[in-house]
C-alpha cells in the first residue's frame, strides 16, 4: 500500500506541474528565423504565431514564392524550437514516463 500512496503523491506533483507548465506556455515566445534572420517568426509555447518580420529587401513583387517558402521556414523553425522546449519540460516532469508528446 505504500507503494500506491507514493505512486498517487507522485501522479497529483506530475498533475500540478504539468498545470503550472502550461500557465508558462502562455507567456513564452520562441523565434524561428529563415534567410540569414532575415525572416523572423514568432510564435507562443501554445504554437500561436504572433509576429512575423520581414527585411524590407526580401520583398519583391516579381518573386512572392520564395517569399512565402521563407515565412514557411521560418514558421517551421519556431515550431521545431517550440516543440523541442515542451518535449524536454514533460521530460524534466515526467521523468521520461509519458514519452514525448509533440513532434
Amino acid at each position: 500500500m505504500k507503494d500506491m500512496a507514493s505512486m498517487m503523491r507522485q501522479a497529483q506533483q506530475m498533475k500540478k506541474d504539468m498545470a503550472t507548465m502550461q500557465a508558462k506556455l502562455d507567456e513564452l515566445t520562441m523565434d524561428g528565423t529563415a534567410a540569414g534572420g532575415k525572416v523572423t517568426v514568432t510564435m507562443s509555447g501554445k504554437m500561436l504565431v504572433r509576429g512575423v518580420k520581414i527585411d524590407t529587401a526580401l520583398v519583391d513583387a516579381d518573386d512572392v514564392e520564395t517569399l512565402e517558402d521563407l515565412i514557411a521556414a521560418a514558421t517551421n523553425d519556431a515550431l521545431t524550437k517550440v516543440q523541442d522546449y515542451v518535449n524536454g519540460e514533460v521530460q524534466k516532469i515526467t521523468g521520461g514516463l509519458g514519452g514525448g508528446l509533440l513532434g
